[in-house]
C-alpha cells in the first residue's frame, strides 16, 4: 500500500510523526480523508476524533481539537492546540466541561462567549465520545 509522511503536531508536544497509509480528521465541513497522492491543500480541523493507520498496524483512533490541516506533495502536517489518546482522556473532568460549557450556553452571554461555550462543548463531547469508544473496545 502507498504511504504518506504525516506529521501530527499539538501545542505541547509531538503526537506521531513518521510513515501513514490513511487519515481521517474532522473537518468543517464533515470528515476529511486523505491517502498518498492527495492534491496539495489546506483546511481546517474542528474538534473531534480523528483516526489514522500507521503500515503494520490497526487504527488508532485520537480526540484532536480545533486546528489546521496543510497536505504539501505527500506530506501532511496537522497541528492542533491538542490531541489525546483515548487513555489520556479524564472522563469525569470530559463530563464536567460539558456541563459547564451547557450551563454557559443558557446564560445571555455575547455572541463571543456563546461560541466560546460551543467550542468548549465540541472539545468536551468529542474528547468523551474517543474515551469511550476506547473503554467499549471501539477504537
Amino acid at each position: 500500500m502507498n504511504t504518506f509522511r504525516v506529521h501530527l503536531l499539538s501545542a505541547n508536544r509531538t503526537f506521531y510523526e513518521g510513515e501513514c497509509e490513511s487519515l481521517i480528521m474532522p473537518a468543517v465541513d464533515g470528515q476529511y480523508g486523505v491517502q498518498a497522492g492527495h492534491s496539495n491543500t489546506i483546511t481546517a480541523i474542528v474538534p473531534g476524533e480523528l483516526s489514522f493507520r500507521i503500515p503494520g498496524k490497526d487504527w488508532q483512533t485520537v480526540a484532536v481539537s480545533a486546528g489546521i490541516m496543510k497536505i504539501e506533495n505527500n506530506d501532511v502536517l496537522v497541528l492542533a492546540d491538542s490531541i489525546l489518546l483515548p487513555e489520556e482522556i479524564d472522563e469525569e473532568r470530559a463530563q464536567r466541561e460539558i456541563a459547564d460549557a451547557r450551563e454557559a450556553m443558557l446564560q445571555k452571554l455575547s455572541r463571543r462567549e456563546y461560541l466560546s461555550a460551543q467550542a468548549q462543548l465540541a472539545r468536551a463531547a468529542s474528547k468523551l465520545k474517543v474515551r469511550r469508544g476506547f473503554v467499549t473496545g471501539r477504537h
